[in-house]
């Protein structure tokens, strides 16, 4: 089968490798299409190795299938590519991103290709049937937009509450959204004026173009007619400032919100601050099983708009996908096999 294939010097090769077969039950999967995450670019630059196979934000077809579940051939299904056990303590805790059976399961290969071979696991947990009325490229946020649910629901988020999402793109985007669908307000902030527009387009109910730490927190608490800040905050952006502009712009006892790794692993919130205001920071790294049959059914109702968002590549020009995604000349890419 056709893949792309990791090279040296973070560039990827079409070409052809064993297609997977099904050896104990569970199905081989053709692959439509599969979105480029911002994590399959820092992987290609740190951790992945070469000859590896990225992408995990799938749609395809059922085309084998040796099952217990009502699952068959001709399917058309997305996928989380992590199944946790639902029994160890991180489990028992809701902590399913941390459970060891989630961090060793996943999709063989990555999505970036024509086949993959899924187990009974993911079949039975984290698999959605797609109907014939939902775009493939929609059905392809299923994964990401479960990411942002998790953060949600991390971050408490209710009715009422003043959210402010730092970071505008496509997860930024698509976590106002799931924000909202919580019943809060949210403000979009970014750098790029482009992207505001985009958020305001979408549903965001205000924006903010980030100019400094303090000009952008004291123009956003005019804008929300709030001295004290907001309530939440959702860092989406990996930038050393976010962490110190998240600070500045949440209201005390309010709650931080981290979906986003930074360079400097030394940067952090300071003790005394989080002490004396009664700030709570949360991290959120992926999502449960839960989170993606939600995500799926948001989707499904039109609750979700990802109009302006991605942008379509074919399986040849992943490099040139990447490299637009780099330089910001998109948002998202949908990479068509």
């Amino acid at each position: 089968m056709k893949a792309a294939v990791l090279k040296e010097k973070n560039i990827f090769g079409i070409q052809d490798v064993p297609k997977p077969v099904l050896e104990s039950k569970g199905a081989i999967v053709r692959i439509l299409g599969c979105g480029l995450c911002g994590s399959d670019v820092v992987k290609m630059r740190t951790s992945a190795k070469e000859g590896a196979i990225l992408g995990h934000e799938i749609v395809g077809i059922i085309e084998e299938i040796n099952t217990e579940t009502d699952f068959k051939i001709g399917d058309k299904v997305v996928l989380g590519h992590h199944v946790p056990c639902f029994s160890c303590e991180f489990c028992r805790g809701e902590s399913y991103s941390m459970c060891k059976t989630f961090k060793k399961t996943n999709i063989k290969p990555g999505g970036f290709c024509e086949y993959l071979r899924i187990s009974e696991a993911h079949l039975k947990n984290t698999v959605c049937k797609v109907e014939t009325d939902m775009s493939d490229i929609l059905a392809s946020f299923t994964e990401p937009l479960s990411c942002c649910i998790r953060a949600v629901k991390r971050g408490e988020i209710k009715e009422g509450d003043t959210v402010l999402i730092v970071g505008l793109g496509s997860i930024g985007l698509l976590m106002g959204q799931a924000a909202k669908v919580y019943g809060a307000k949210v403000i979009g902030c970014d750098i790029l004026q482009e992207r505001l527009s985009v958020a305001k387009k979408i549903g965001f109910d205000e924006t903010i173009l980030y100019q400094s730490n303090d000009t952008t927190s004291g123009l956003l608490k005019k804008k929300i007619g709030a001295v004290s800040g907001v309530d939440k905050v959702i860092l989406t952006a990996g930038n050393d400032n976010s962490v110190d502009f998240s600070l500045k712009s949440v209201r005390d006892g309010g709650t931080i919100v981290v979906f986003a790794s930074i360079k400097s692993n030394d940067k952090g919130f300071a003790n005394n601050e989080v002490y004396y205001r009664e700030l709570s920071i949360k991290a959120s790294y992926s999502p449960s099983p839960a989170d993606i049959k939600e995500s799926f059914s948001l989707l499904k109702s039109g609750k979700i708009n990802i109009e302006n968002i991605t942008a379509v590549y074919d399986l040849a020009n992943l490099n040139q996908a990447v490299a637009d995604f780099v330089g910001n000349k998109i948002l998202k890419a949908y990479i068509k096999i």
